[in-house]
């Protein structure tokens, strides 16, 4: 039996450390190759890790919220028979795992594992380690060897099915990887092997300690614990994942702009009467049309005008950039919380095609199938309670972003229409503003012409590219 550590590996290009969201193993387990081991939440995405070897779960380090980085050991093994063959055995000398995570030699990062989606961008794992060589064969070729090949499980599973053996595949993916092609070919024709291996990526340098947080502009709150029959009525669960990611976002965005809200009413009979009798042609194309893509193009033709809306402040260089594109976020709620997925380049795109991606990005945020590149990139944030939507709210901005709209409930209210006082379809529209960036009269302006054309929407159709 040898003992063998896995290491976190690189799951992001630029992500240094993630945090612990749920375990799905414990010491004493016995597992399987591929099987689920921890799902750890990073700025870009969350990713399933599974397990690169079979055997016997010794330890695991990490609490539920914890955050670990890159290179740090997650899982000690206890390998059996020819897997203990691969292993590297822990430093210390009675062969427990070693105190400080070191291994008794150098030895690379671990890699090759987790439900690291091909589909997610930047998600790109760590170099081939140092077991991969190539030897001389009988006819002249060099035989490609890796005892620890880099491919995700879904490529792992294809070579099994396949019967190959994944050490010998010569991987062409980014930064060593073997692909499903790479599996393909080489089972279609295995003598067909390259005369040297690819040229080993540059490995990442070696992991830096984190950088301590900074301190909060409040103190924490403690709650003590209960005494008596009160201890039986509590309950306490991590503040891990999704919910710990919002609050900290929540709160960078609160301590860090000068929040200020505007508050209007727009009358949206028009509005509503348009999308009725767009409805059934939009359903003949099979799809469902909501108010939001009218608000959506109605803010992008404000941002035009505006377009200190669309901007954001680097605080690191003391700049104001200025976006030429306008990626408009969709706060969606969720099972795990709140989530914005991005409507990209929402000023190109049709009506329809604006609607087709607001049914999609809702569809996978609540799912739980919202793919990185989704939730990245917006410029400003469209916030909506629907049927529970209020009087007016105060939105917090989605930093550092520096305005985000809210809309309300729709609701029968008296109007003066032309002299006359009418039951209009009345929707409050509450606006925050980065007052840092954004000043109070610019602010109006943006949110009476984002109601003028919600107000005329046949007039919108003009602004529109």
């Amino acid at each position: 039996m040898a003992r063998w550590e896995f290491k976190l590996p690189d799951i992001g290009e630029g992500v240094t450390e993630g945090e612990i969201v749920a375990w799905h193993i414990k010491p004493g387990d016995v597992i399987k190759e591929d099987a689920p081991m921890v799902e750890v939440m990073t700025d870009k995405a969350t990713v399933m890790i599974t397990s690169p070897r079979a055997g016997t779960i010794v330890e695991t380090r990490g609490a539920i919220g914890s955050v670990v980085a890159v290179h740090a050991v997650l899982v000690v093994f206890e390998l059996g028979g020819e897997a203990a063959a691969g292993a590297t055995p822990a430093a210390a000398a009675n062969g427990h795992a070693s105190t400080n995570g070191t291994a008794s030699r150098a030895e690379p990062a671990a890699t090759a594992v987790g439900d690291i989606k091909e589909s997610l961008p930047g998600l790109t794992a760590a170099a081939p380690s140092g077991g991969a060589r190539s030897s001389s064969s009988s006819g002249g070729l060099q035989a490609y060897f890796n005892e620890k090949p880099l491919a995700t499980p879904a490529t792992r599973k294809l070579a099994r099915d396949m019967d190959v053996d994944l050490r010998s595949v010569p991987p062409t993916g980014p930064q060593g990887r073997v692909t499903k092609t790479d599996v393909e070919a080489f089972a279609k024709a295995p003598s067909a092997r390259p005369s040297a291996p690819p040229a080993e990526a540059p490995r990442p340098a070696a992991p830096t300690a984190p950088t301590a947080p900074t301190a909060p502009a409040y103190a924490p709150v403690k709650i003590g614990a209960p005494s008596g029959a009160e201890a039986a009525l509590e309950e306490r669960v991590p503040f891990a994942g999704m919910r710990r990611k919002i609050s900290q976002k929540m709160a960078q965005s609160k301590h860090t702009a000068a929040h200020f809200t505007f508050v209007e009413e727009c009358d949206v009979g028009k509005l509503k009467a348009l999308r009725a009798r767009m409805k059934p042609r939009a359903e003949a194309q099979g799809v469902k049309l909501s108010f939001l893509p009218f608000i959506v193009k109605a803010v992008v033709a404000g941002l035009k005008k505006h377009p200190i809306l669309n901007s954001a402040l680097d605080e690191t260089t003391n700049e104001l950039v200025y976006r030429k594109y306008y990626n408009i976020g969709m706060a969606a709620s969720t099972d795990a919380g709140l989530m914005v997925p991005v409507i990209k380049d929402a000023d190109r795109k049709s009506l329809l095609d604006v609607a087709r991606d607001v049914a999609r990005l809702a569809a996978d945020a609540k799912a739980g199938k919202a793919k990185a590149e989704d939730l990245q990139g917006s410029t400003f944030t469209i916030t909506s309670l629907g049927a529970e939507g209020g009087l007016f709210a105060t939105p917090i901005l989605n930093f550092p972003e520096v305005g985000i709209l809210g809309v309300h409930q729709i609701k029968e209210k008296p109007v003066v229409r032309d002299g006359q006082i009418v039951i209009g379809e009345v929707m409050l529209l509450s606006l925050s503003f980065d007052h840092r960036i954004v000043d109070g009269h610019v602010g109006a302006a943006f949110a009476y012409d984002v109601i003028r054309w919600l107000e005329d929407p046949e007039g919108l159709f003009l602004e529109m590219a």
